[in-house]
């Protein structure tokens, strides 16, 4: 048996010790401490349910018809359906770990939820404004999207990365493309500060593993897009003012 001299046996293990953090899929567990603070911020997001009830609630009290009762269901249900999703997933992820098959099934689900939340968020402008005659297609288009999405969630989790990476990507820029062409821009800018809190939380997201709390991070960008999507919303489609014109 071959004896490693002393200084080869540390330069080996150096680089092992290099490689087993830099490249390990979430590094944060190499400090479980950090790796605790992160599980039990991440667990508090159901702190956002009773704020998204409430919203939706609001919304729907302010309705005038049925087409603003239709979209403050669907966009409420939306809202607490991704945080609800998404507090499962983060609680069974720390406190039933072992438990990999139903980790896993509550991650998907989590998946499947960001998809329809992206639908429920445009819907309300989608439905209460007015269209031209091929972009008001994409009123049910956006769901058609959310269910292929979340099919192939269902089929292919976390197989292609990449794929659903562009899904979500899809559902942000095509819809959001419509609202601009519409003639009547009031919200416009409190759209676009939402999706860059969401687009500069999705770079943290990415981060996961590599920059500490990221994933907290991302949950707080995400809580903040969409809090300014819900000010949108409210103070432009549902106030009482001078009547817009809509599509109903």
């Amino acid at each position: 048996m071959t004896v490693k001299p002393p200084i080869l046996h540390s330069i080996h293990s150096s680089i092992r010790s290099f490689h087993q953090y830099h490249f390990s899929e979430q590094r944060i567990k190499c400090h479980p401490h950090c790796r605790s603070i992160q599980n039990q911020f991440k667990e508090k997001f159901d702190l956002w349910i009773l704020p998204s009830l409430v919203g939706g609630s609001v919304l729907h009290f302010l309705s005038v018809d049925q087409w603003q009762r239709l979209a403050a269901w669907l966009y409420g249900s939306g809202l607490t359906g991704l945080f609800v999703t998404s507090t499962l997933f983060h609680t069974a992820a720390w406190k039933i770990s072992h438990l990999r098959k139903v980790e896993q099934r509550f991650h998907m689900c989590d998946r499947m939820a960001i998809y329809f939340f992206i639908a429920a968020s445009f819907s309300p402008w989608l439905m209460l404004r007015e269209l031209g005659p091929w972009t008001c297609h994409m009123r049910w288009l956006i769901w058609v999207m959310a269910v292929v999405g979340s099919t192939y969630v269902f089929f292919f989790h976390e197989r292609y990365k990449l794929v659903e990476l562009f899904g979500y990507v899809a559902m942000g820029v095509l819809p959001a493309l419509v609202i601009l062409s519409m003639v009547e821009r009031a919200g416009v800018c409190e759209l676009a500060l939402g999706g860059v809190f969401y687009v500069v939380g999705a770079v943290f997201f990415k981060s996961d593993g590599v920059v500490p709390f990221a994933h907290a991070i991302w949950h707080l960008f995400v809580a903040a897009g969409a809090s300014v999507h819900y000010y949108a919303i409210w103070r432009y489609l549902y106030l009482p003012g001078p009547l817009l014109q809509t599509s109903r």
